[in-house]
């Protein structure tokens, strides 16, 4: 590796959403995120939908209006 070109590899602070903190090593000091493994309904099994846009409730207007046909 050349010296003095790359960034310092230290602990950061993962912080996510829901509260749940973890520590990691990263180039950036303190992370924020969404969805964890202690919040994603794949590891938790519970559904939680993550909207953008109200993409969720015009797609179900849309099949409402597909299956009323």
């Amino acid at each position: 590796m050349k010296k003095d070109i790359h960034p310092e590899y230290q602990k950061a602070v993962v912080t996510c959403a829901c509260g749940n903190t973890f520590e990691t090593k990263s180039v950036i000091s303190d992370i924020n995120i969404d969805i964890c493994s202690n919040c994603h309904p794949f590891y938790t099994g519970k559904q939680k939908l993550v909207d953008s846009g109200g993409r969720v409730d015009k797609f179900n207007k849309r099949m409402q209006n597909a299956q009323s046909k």
